[in-house]
């Protein structure tokens, strides 16, 4: 048995957010023994934009990472939403006051600025963190030491089998984790179609040159929405203002066929122009600006919410067990909110027992797991809201506008919403976990 929390053997699986800020917060904790296995060959540090909301913000200021990833990222200062086939303003909602209030701007970045910059905190602690690229996990096992078959990518390389004293599974909406958890206690909950589907499109600063009115936007500190039924596209600068990140949703057409392992398939242009050819001719432009052969379609799932996500000495983490729709930009900042749960339970562990390990990882799901859930819903309402076609529903939510216009009501863009954003950004997990650990152990 170990002699100390930070003498314990954890595994985590997957180095995506979720993966590297566990790695890093129990580092940070002092944790020695931390083995990060990941499937792809390095991290690659690709993607498009990302929300980098206060809430995350306080959990990577903690972590030792935020300044180098601020250094990189837009500060917004206010959103606009617009009709997107004639560009009007339904809503502009000023936000240079989230600073003030929640300790942290709201800003923008691109997503492989974010990965780095974990990953960099993580390299800080080469004693104690390790990890394994190229190389998958399978069979995972429960009990006192969880376990899981390692397979190397380079098949001249043999199979493994890795025992750990606690094991994380941040393995993603495809997670064999999972898998393995709810088979073993039979439970029936799978992964869903939302019906939506996703481009994700970036535009550099000197394509547009020319364009005064884009070159304005690319330059500016502004979230913008166009919405129209079933769809819309929402976009901002990231990169220091050189580039423009687009991100769309619109009905999930393109993957009729595909098998329930593809997640990604290429796109045509044309199709994407026809999709939002009714947008307005700002938008048209933009998309215009999309490269022939780089139109990338992703389809959009949530899964089933789960009873638990501990079993024994095994939990879950981000979207292999709270994938949301990105309708609130907080599925990354959700599973970095668990990285930080994580380190501080285990932390505060009274002994090493795997009774107390499964129980520290059950303070965390008391922590986490409700809070996930209600925004996974939020977002998915929110995204009903803003893709309302003609009809009663879509005459009460432009009242709402209208009110928002006057000064009064909610934003029925959930997103932009003080009520919201306070629901969001108040809430400080990591401050809780420390503070309510006694409490929800001992329960």
């Amino acid at each position: 048995m170990a002699q100390s929390p930070q003498d314990l053997k954890v595994a985590i699986l997957g180095a995506g957010m979720g993966g590297l800020t566990c790695a890093l917060a129990l580092a940070r904790e002092g944790f020695k023994n931390i083995d990060v296995y990941e499937t792809a060959h390095d991290l690659g540090f690709v993607g498009a934009g990302i929300q980098l909301a206060p809430n995350m913000a306080r959990v990577l200021d903690r972590l030792g990472v935020w300044k180098q990833i601020e250094a990189e990222a837009v500060n917004i200062v206010e959103t606009s939403v617009r009709v997107g086939a004639t560009d009007a303003e339904l809503a502009h909602v000023p936000l240079e006051y989230i600073a003030d209030t929640y300790g942290y701007p709201h800003m923008v970045g691109h997503r492989s600025s974010l990965a780095n910059g974990l990953y960099q905190g993580c390299l800080r602690h080469p004693d104690a963190i390790r990890f394994h690229f190229a190389t998958t996990a399978q069979d995972v096992t429960f009990g006192s030491k969880p376990s899981f078959k390692a397979v190397p990518r380079d098949t001249t390389q043999e199979p493994y089998r890795v025992e750990a004293d606690v094991l994380l599974g941040a393995d993603g909406i495809k997670s064999n984790t999972r898998v393995a958890m709810l088979d073993l206690l039979g439970i029936q909950a799978g992964v869903k179609d939302t019906n939506q589907a996703a481009y994700r499109i970036m535009i550099h600063k000197d394509q547009v040159k020319d364009d005064p009115e884009l070159l304005a936007l690319i330059s500016g500190n502004k979230v913008t929405r166009w919405i129209g039924e079933k769809r819309h596209i929402i976009a901002y600068p990231v990169s220091n203002n050189t580039i423009y990140n687009l991100s769309t949703t619109q009905p999930d057409i393109n993957f009729a066929a595909a098998t329930n392992a593809t997640y990604t398939t290429r796109g045509d242009k044309s199709v994407m122009l026809q999709v939002f050819g009714d947008f307005c001719p700002m938008v048209q432009r933009m998309l215009g600006y999309v490269p022939e052969g780089e139109v990338c379609e992703w389809k959009l799932r949530v899964h089933e919410p789960l009873p638990t996500w501990v079993h024994e000495s095994v939990a879950l983490v981000g979207d292999s067990c709270h994938p949301t729709l990105p309708h609130l930009a907080q599925g990354a900042a959700q599973a970095i909110e668990d990285g930080a749960v994580i380190g501080k339970v285990l932390a505060k562990l009274p002994d090493t027992t795997p009774a107390s390990i499964h129980k520290a990882l059950k303070v965390y799901e008391k922590i986490r797991k409700n809070r996930a859930y209600a925004l996974v819903e939020l977002a998915a309402a929110s995204g009903r809201a803003l893709h309302l076609g003609d009809g009663a529903a879509k005459e009460e939510r432009d009242k709402q506008f209208a009110a928002l216009r006057e000064g009064k009501g909610p934003v029925p863009d959930k997103w932009a919403d003080a009520d919201v954003q306070r629901e969001i950004y108040g809430v400080d997990v990591t401050q809780e976990a420390t503070e309510r650990f006694d409490e929800l152990f001992a329960a």
